[in-house]
C-alpha cells in the first residue's frame, strides 16, 4: 500500500483534526506542505505538525514535486479556484463541505476533477462517524425495512472563523455550514440511489446581525416516498448536539453523538481545559469526547479516502454526492423565499427508486392494517374490507 504526502490547504480549525487524523490513522501518510494566507499563522502550524514546508503562495503549496494529494480546507468561496490548480497539477484532490457555495459551482468542480481524471473526495466527516457507519449498514441489512423518515439534527453556537458569516463567500448561512452534513446523513440512509424529489424549508435569522439565516427546518421527498428532515441552527446553547434518527417499517434507529456520549462530568472549572468542539463553558455537567477524530468520522474518512485512491475505486463520497447535496440546498433555499414545494434542479445519475408499498397479510379476503397484543395476551387484529373500505376490530385469539 502506498503511503500519501499531502500539500494541506488552510491552517484552521478543520485543518488541525484532518491533520491529527492523518498523521494518526493510517500511520504513514503525512502532511508534507501547508498553505496559508498568513505568514503567521502557516508557520505556527507547521511547527505545531511538525509540516516540513509552509507557504503563503497557493500555486507552490499546490504545485509541490514532494505531494501527491491535495487537502482543500479553505473558505467556500476558494474551493473551485483551489481544485482547478489542484487537478491542473494531476494531483488527488479532497474537498472539505459544502462542495461549493451553489449547484452550479459544485457542478462546476465537478466537471474540473472529471475532465482532468484525477482522484477525487468529498469529505463528509459526519457520513463516516463510526455509529453512523454501523447504522448505515444496519438499514442496508434490512434491519428497519423500508426508510420512511429520516431525522439529522446539528447545532450549536456558531462557527469559529469570521468568513463563514459572510453570505457572499460563504454561499448562505446554517444551511450551507451544516445543512449539507444533514442532507448527506439522510442520503446515507434512503439510499443514494434514491432521488431528492422537492423540498419545503423555512429559514430565518433569529439571533445573529448577520445577512445569512442562522435557523432552518427542511423537509425533503424522496422518489421512493421517504421523507427527509432537516434541523440547523447556529445559536443552540450548550456546545454541539449531533443527533439522527431513522423510522423504517420494521424498525427505529436513534443517533446522539455529541450531547450523551457515555462521558459525563460535573467540575467547578478548577480544572478548567478543552472538553470538545464547540463546548461553551469547562464547568458545571459537561460532556467530554473522548477521541474527536475518531467520533466525528475523520479517521474512517481519511482510510476510505486513501485505500479507494490506491486501489483505483470510487470512495463512500464523491464530487458527486457533493455536488447533489448543493442541489438540494439550493432548493431549500428557493422553498424558504417562495414558501412553497420547490423541485430539486440537478443531473440525476442515480436510477430510479420505486415507491415504498407496505406488505399487508389478509384474513378472510380483508386486509390487515395492524396486529397487537392486548393486556390480557390475546390478539387484536384491525382489518380493511377492500371492496367497501368498511373497519372492523377483531380479537381471533384467546
Amino acid at each position: 500500500m502506498d503511503a500519501h504526502r499531502v500539500t494541506m490547504l488552510g491552517t484552521g480549525l478543520i485543518s488541525d483534526f484532518y491533520t491529527r487524523s492523518l498523521h494518526g490513522q493510517r500511520g504513514r501518510d503525512r502532511v508534507q506542505v501547508v498553505y496559508s494566507r498568513s505568514q503567521e499563522r502557516g508557520q505556527a502550524f507547521a511547527e505545531r505538525w511538525t509540516v516540513p514546508q509552509w507557504t503563503t503562495s497557493l500555486q507552490d503549496a499546490v504545485s509541490s514535486p514532494d505531494t501527491d494529494v491535495v487537502v482543500v480546507a479553505l473558505p467556500n468561496d476558494m474551493h473551485e479556484q483551489a481544485i482547478a490548480l489542484a487537478a491542473g497539477a494531476g494531483k488527488g484532490v479532497l474537498c472539505t463541505k459544502p462542495l461549493g457555495r451553489s449547484a452550479a459551482e459544485a457542478a462546476r468542480i465537478l466537471k474540473i476533477v472529471e475532465d482532468a481524471g484525477v482522484f477525487a473526495g468529498y469529505l463528509e466527516d459526519l457520513c463516516y462517524t463510526p455509529k453512523t457507519g454501523k447504522a448505515v449498514q444496519s438499514v442496508r441489512d434490512g434491519a428497519v425495512g423500508d426508510v420512511l423518515w429520516v431525522r439529522s439534527r446539528e447545532s450549536h453556537p456558531g462557527p469559529h472563523s469570521a468568513w463563514f458569516w459572510d453570505i457572499e463567500r460563504a454561499g448562505g448561512g446554517a444551511v450551507i455550514d451544516l445543512g449539507c452534513h444533514c442532507i448527506e446523513i439522510i442520503r446515507n440512509f434512503v439510499g443514494k440511489g434514491n432521488r431528492p424529489v422537492e423540498v419545503m424549508a423555512w429559514t430565518d435569522t433569529l439571533v445573529h446581525p448577520i445577512e445569512a439565516e442562522d435557523h432552518a427546518i427542511a423537509l425533503i421527498k424522496f422518489e421512493s416516498g421517504a421523507v427527509g428532515q432537516v434541523e440547523v441552527s447556529w445559536a443552540f446553547r450548550g456546545g454541539m448536539d449531533l443527533r439522527d434518527e431513522v423510522a423504517g417499517t420494521e424498525g427505529t434507529i436513534w443517533l446522539n453523538h455529541f450531547q450523551r456520549t457515555g462521558f459525563e462530568m460535573f467540575t467547578t472549572g478548577a480544572g478548567s481545559g478543552y472538553v470538545a468542539e464547540k463546548a461553551e463553558s469547562d464547568s458545571g455537567w459537561l460532556f467530554p469526547v473522548g477521541d474527536e477524530v475518531s467520533e466525528l468520522g475523520y479517521n474512517d474518512m481519511f482510510t476510505d479516502m486513501f485505500d479507494s485512491m490506491d486501489a483505483g475505486t470510487q470512495p463512500r463520497e464523491t464530487f458527486y454526492d457533493g455536488y447533489v447535496v448543493n442541489a438540494v440546498m439550493d432548493a431549500v433555499y428557493r422553498s424558504a423565499q417562495t414558501r412553497t414545494w420547490a423541485p430539486v434542479e440537478l443531473d440525476w445519475r442515480g436510477g430510479s427508486t420505486a415507491l415504498i408499498r407496505g406488505n399487508h397479510g389478509v384474513v378472510d379476503g380483508k386486509t390487515v392494517i395492524k396486529t397487537e397484543i392486548l393486556p390480557d395476551g390475546r390478539t387484536k387484529l384491525i382489518l380493511k374490507d377492500p371492496a367497501t373500505g368498511e373497519l372492523e376490530d377483531r380479537v381471533v385469539t384467546s
